[in-house]
């Protein structure tokens, strides 16, 4: 018996037309067809020269493809059926050594996203009787099949992929992967699943998203690879309603009412112009001395200056940098992270004994800081005071020390990462605003880069917020601590 092609298991009353039943589903059956390199009448062939900008279709199946497709396209429960239509229909089993397993990968932002198409794929399987019987072993994120194949989600990290044979890697919503150990985590997963795939013929590397800002793995494949006639990746760009008729037009409408630029990426799968990385990643790297330690010890010769950007505990990390001037470049010195969860006034105390090694006496924050701020670091003799600056401002005030070379960072994995991650937004206004992107964090980068704006501009700093340490005979010592949080 021949093994059905996705369109058929998609129709078959017995399978899986109870899930995608009516014209509605039309558009992702193009595409289906062209990525199995399925036969294609004319109205198919329409959508496809639409959605693709092409004017051939594929002679066969594609190994790679990207879809660029509005929120609320239909891209998740697209993903749970190529997972499980290649996990239950094909044969893997000329690949795979006795005892291996292939792994159809589905790989989200985080584990929850996963698991939302975790759900849809269980619910295909066990809602046909006959691949439920398939079903070995299942656990909260992975179902083990009797032909050796296993179905299994991940949150997106470049380490949890390796080790892997891979029959099927889906990276949904690729555009907005964010890790701690990658600046680049789109990057790097990719990168670490192509060997893992290399030995398998026929296996399938699929990404697809709602657009973000032009950077990533997915702006690149559409930049290189939509509209191109021949060549061997696959690029789709539609947006939601065109990939999702029965979605509600008002929807749509309010969106684009509400913030055009957002909705036109958001639901018109159009990549934003108004985002862009804030930081060149060879400024970064220009910046980090790797031959120095992790932190500088204390001089008394110098004046240290400090940020600091508190967390109550739960979702952010509460920082500290420490740096100073000398001659025309800026150091940091120190550059710590409580992780949460912690009692951020025990982390109060232990920041107050830093800052007084550092003989800095007086701590900056924001406007909005909570009162439980004030009074801890006073508890801890250390005086906090409202900076003037914003978090974004002071970013946009650091940029030039950047460009000129004229800083010295340590070697720290998380801040490189959290300042290679900024973004610049520009507002309708025409204002420019750097933010973290989409759940990232920027707490590190925040401290360390109001400590280089305060060192960077230590001779502005009014005399009214100038220390004397009278406990040593020493001249004046001007210390800040500073902080803003946007």
């Amino acid at each position: 018996m021949s093994t059905p092609s996705i369109l058929e298991v998609m129709s078959d009353p017995a399978l899986f037309k109870p899930w995608f039943s009516g014209s509605s589903w039309d558009p992702w059956r193009a595409v289906l067809a062209a990525l199995f390199g399925l036969r294609m009448g004319e109205p198919q062939l329409q959508l496809f020269r639409e959605l693709t900008g092409r004017q051939k279709a594929p002679p066969g199946p594609v190994e790679e493809a990207w879809f660029v497709v509005g929120r609320r396209g239909g891209k998740s429960y697209i993903v749970a059926l190529i997972a499980v239509f290649l996990a239950c229909f094909r044969d893997w089993s000329a690949y795979l050594a006795p005892g291996e397993r292939g792994v159809s990968m589905v790989i989200a932002t985080d584990r929850r996203q996963a698991r939302v198409i975790f759900r849809y794929a269980m619910a295909l399987i066990e809602g046909v009787p006959m691949l439920k019987r398939m079903i070995e072993r299942q656990t909260s994120d992975q179902i083990d099949l009797t032909n050796s194949v296993t179905i299994e989600v991940h949150a997106a990290s470049y380490r949890s992929v390796r080790g892997y044979t891979i029959l099927a890697a889906l990276c949904d919503e690729i555009s907005f992967w964010r890790t701690d150990d990658s600046a680049n985590p789109d990057r790097a997963i990719v990168e670490a699943l192509r060997p893992a795939m290399a030995t398998i013929p026929g296996a399938m590397l699929i990404g697809l998203s709602t657009p973000y800002r032009r950077s990533g793995v997915l702006w690149e494949a559409w930049r290189d690879h939509y509209a191109q006639d021949n060549d061997s990746v696959l690029v789709i760009q539609a947006d939601s309603r065109t990939m999702n008729p029965v979605l509600p037009e008002r929807v749509i409408v309010e969106a684009y009412e509400r913030d055009p630029v957002s909705a036109a990426a958001e639901y018109g799968a159009e990549f934003r112009t108004d985002i862009s990385g804030f930081l060149d990643n060879d400024w970064i790297e220009a910046a980090v001395d790797e031959s120095r330690p992790p932190e500088l010890p204390p001089q008394d010769k110098l004046h240290y200056f400090a940020f600091t950007d508190p967390s109550g505990g739960r979702g952010d990390a509460f920082t500290l940098a420490i740096g100073h001037r000398e001659d025309e470049r800026t150091i940091i010195d120190v550059c710590r992270a409580w992780r949460p969860p912690f009692n951020p006034s025990a982390v109060v105390i232990d920041f107050a004994e830093v800052l007084n090694s550092y003989r800095c006496k007086t701590v900056k924050g924001d406007r909005y800081a909570a009162e439980w701020v004030v009074g801890a670091f006073r508890d801890a003799g250390i005086e906090y005071q409202s900076s003037r600056l914003t978090k974004s401002e002071i970013y946009l005030e650091v940029s030039p020390l950047f460009a000129t070379g004229a800083i010295s960072l340590p070697d720290h994995r998380q801040l490189l990462t959290e300042l290679r991650q900024l973004e610049r937004r520009t507002t309708r206004g025409g204002r420019d605003i750097v933010d973290h992107p989409i759940r990232a964090h920027d707490d590190l980068a925040n401290a360390v880069c109001g400590a280089l704006w305060a060192a960077s501009k230590q001779d502005q700093i009014p005399t009214n917020l100038r220390v004397c340490d009278l406990s040593r005979k020493s001249p004046w010592r001007m210390t800040s601590v500073t902080h803003s949080r946007w």
